[in-house]
């Protein structure tokens, strides 16, 4: 049966603007979204997901986190079994930010800095939003330091506009397959879902 629709499960809301870019590439409509309060929200849920994937697919996102670990460990661990197919439970490495900033001179463009200071694949980044904070703090617009790096003072570890800004950099200008090449972790997940395509469409 062709992937038409799923059931989205985030961390936050920069988890789901990403996820809702690949999604509409692909022209799956997102029935539900579970918006969860970060990675241990998901991780307490994993082993229900896997459960209850059957007709309506569940696409699910998160991070790695760790340089210690890696996608399939993760998953395991979290599941503790087998994963079910319509269960599409994919980890961005090492952050979701990792994705973002693939688009290299998409990103660099909207921060303006220069884009080889986004190194490749960002997937190699091993603490992607300070890094990426490292460049807002560097860029030529007020309007992008102030949104996403903390105030002076702040017990915040981002800016008070952070996911809003970054979510609408990828509803607007992210470009989905300048970032694939950048991004291992982000062209597996795109991969997986031009095979369930092709094999709906061989049905």
């Amino acid at each position: 049966m062709r992937l038409k629709q799923v059931i989205l499960a985030v961390e936050d809301e920069l988890s789901e603007a990403v996820s809702r870019q690949i999604l509409k590439r692909f022209n799956i409509e997102i029935w539900d979204t579970i918006l969860g309060e970060g990675y241990t929200y998901l991780q307490q849920k994993a082993m229900e997901f896997n459960r209850s994937a059957s007709g309506t697919a569940i696409f699910m996102l998160t991070d790695l986190d760790s340089a210690q670990n890696c996608p399939p460990r993760l998953i395991q661990s979290w599941i503790k079994g087998a994963l079910n197919p319509q269960f599409f439970f994919r980890v961005a490495v090492m952050e979701v930010e990792s994705w973002v900033m693939a688009d290299r001179i998409g990103f660099a463009a909207f921060l303006s800095v220069p884009w080889h200071r986004i190194p490749s694949p960002t997937d190699s980044i091993l603490n992607p939003k300070e890094f990426l904070l490292s460049l807002a703090r560097r860029s030529k617009k007020k309007t992008i330091r102030e949104a996403l790096v903390p105030a002076q003072g702040t017990t915040l570890n981002v800016g008070n506009e952070y996911n809003t800004l970054l979510s609408e950099f990828v509803r607007e200008h992210w470009n989905l397959e300048r970032a694939a090449t950048a991004s291992p972790s982000l062209k597996r997940t795109l991969d997986r879902l031009v095979q369930e395509k092709n094999a709906g469409a061989n049905q």
